[in-house]
Order: C-alpha cells, then sequence, then structure tokens
C-alpha cells in the first residue's frame, strides 16, 4: 500500500449540502428557512436568552449576590474556646459534642485568640502560623 492510495471507508465522506441552488436541489428558494419571520432574513438574530419580548429568565430571578456556599462546611475555632475543654485530645467530632461547631462542619481551623496554657492535642483540625506556635509553648501539639 503506498500512501498516495489512502483512501477513506467507503460511505465515510458525504458531499456538504448546498442550499439555495435551485428547485432541483431539494433545497431551493427558501433554502429551508422556511417562510418570513426573523430568523429567515440575513442578518436576523437575537440574544442569547431573547424571550420574544417577555422579560428574560435571568432578570425576572431576584439578585443573589454572593454568599459562600462552604461557609457553613468550615468553622474557626479560638485558643480561648480550646482553654475550656476538659479532654486534651481534641479532633472535630469531640468540637461537636461540646457544641463548639456545628454539625455539618466538614473542616476546622484554630486561630490565635485568647491564650492557651495547658496541653492538648489536635487531631484532623488545622491551625494558623499563630495558633501552631501557641499550641507548642504550651507543649501541644497538631497533628
Amino acid at each position: 500500500m503506498e500512501l498516495n492510495q489512502l483512501k477513506p471507508a467507503a460511505g465515510a465522506k458525504h458531499a456538504k449540502r448546498r442550499v439555495g441552488r435551485g428547485m432541483g436541489s431539494g433545497l431551493g428558494k427558501t433554502a429551508g428557512r422556511g417562510h418570513k419571520g426573523q430568523k429567515s432574513r440575513s442578518g436576523g438574530f437575537h440574544k442569547v436568552g431573547f424571550e420574544g419580548g417577555q422579560m428574560p429568565l435571568q432578570r425576572r430571578l431576584p439578585k443573589r449576590g454572593f454568599k459562600s456556599l462552604t461557609k457553613k462546611l468550615c468553622a474557626q475555632i479560638t485558643l480561648s474556646e480550646l482553654q475550656k475543654l476538659p479532654v486534651d485530645e481534641i479532633d472535630p467530632l469531640v468540637l461537636k459534642q461540646a457544641g463548639l461547631i456545628g454539625e455539618l462542619v466538614s473542616r476546622v481551623k484554630v486561630i490565635a485568640s485568647g491564650e492557651l496554657t495547658r496541653k492538648v492535642t489536635l487531631q484532623g483540625i488545622a491551625a494558623t502560623a499563630g495558633a501552631r506556635r501557641a499550641i507548642e509553648a504550651a507543649d501541644g501539639s497538631v497533628v
């Protein structure tokens, strides 16, 4: 087989549809555009979302503004709140049972607000740089 003998498979290629080339073609006269109306005319189009003069959907709905959809899934907790907890091993489940974070929360972060004087071990909880320093200064750890 030579490169100059390669051909597409039978039926793989077909002729381009030529509209507006006479009645014998089957697509003459109106060229498949139907009769009259905006869409039959050259340059006749309307913008995306146009509903024939009816107030478009995007203008009928109220403006929503910005609301973080992940806000309810993230929570912050302070060092002073950690200080009040009776246990030393702290994970998100302990915080939920203590009522410090909501039931839907999946990510918790400790922020450096208040003081921590006792040793605590955080598991599955993130901490800011300042909070980490405060926890490690009190002989605690962030796992």
